[in-house]
């Protein structure tokens, strides 16, 4: 019993700074710097939206948004499947020499790794365009490793049997390793997507021009724009929020199955 009501009371304080930015966005700006302090609008002002939508171009930061996080993840999908499988099935000298500098990567921390890459991007000349917010984003090491634990704990006897049948590596992949990982593909799928739209720092760095912002830069400079109207802000922040929510109630069975897949493998 006890259990249960530690849990509720962790989820009542999960919840309520995303239940409070909902409900801030629907008042009106006298009620949300109100006191003693109001939860709920006495009358939903449904129209700040508009406006906030309307007070910066999130259309264009939408479409940026979207375009870099679709894209990214498209690429690393097929990055990380065909490395996996590389790495799962394939025999090629240094293998295991190459996989293990690969993981040895993950301890660098993220920060070289920016210094790093923007300095290959300013020399490539690719700032404030869609190729730097893209092409550095389009493999991830992390997945690569927990994608090969995956695919090694298929037997090996079905690889062999395919070989028999005369059936190629890629086909074998494509066929039969996809299909059987795919919980795991989703979840590598959901959680990308959702690290390129919540990105930040990186997008900051290689843009310069308003057409090239995403959401979370455009947020930035729409609260400094927005001054005071707290109400608009949080409607603005609602906009960006809400594409992932409605994507983890759509997806949200993939996510915990691979999640505990991984956790059972691991």
């Amino acid at each position: 019993m006890v259990k249960y009501i530690i849990l509720i009371i962790g989820g009542i304080f999960t919840l309520l700074p995303f239940v409070w930015m909902i409900s801030s966005s629907l008042k009106t700006g006298s009620e949300i710097v109100r006191i003693p302090l109001v939860l709920f609008p006495e009358y939903p002002q449904f129209n700040n939206y508009v406006m906030a939508w309307e007070a910066a171009p999130f259309a264009r930061y939408m479409i940026n948004t979207v375009l870099v996080s679709v894209l990214t993840t498209i690429g690393v999908l097929i990055t990380t499947t065909l490395a996996a499988f590389a790495f799962s099935r394939l025999e090629f000298p240094g293998k295991k020499i190459v996989f293990s500098l690969l993981v040895a990567t993950l301890m660098i921390p993220g920060e070289m790794l920016i210094i790093t890459n923007f300095i290959t991007i300013t020399k490539l000349k690719w700032i404030d365009s869609y190729q730097a917010l893209i092409v550095p984003w389009l493999s991830n090491v992390f997945y690569i490793y927990l994608l090969t634990q995956f695919f090694i704990q298929v037997p090996e006897s079905l690889y062999l049997a395919a070989k028999v049948d005369k059936c190629s590596d890629f086909k074998y992949m494509v066929n039969i390793m996809v299909p059987i990982n795919k919980n795991a593909l989703v979840t590598i799928a959901i959680l990308n997507f959702i690290g390129s739209w919540n990105s930040f720092m990186w997008p900051l760095l290689v843009t310069n021009s308003q057409n090239m912002r995403l959401l979370s830069n455009g947020l930035i400079r729409f609260q400094t724009e927005a001054g005071s109207s707290y109400e608009l802000i949080m409607a603005a922040s609602c906009i960006l929020v809400m594409p992932i929510v409605l994507l983890y109630i759509f997806l949200r069975r993939h996510i915990i199955e691979g999640v505990v897949m991984g956790g059972i493998k691991g």
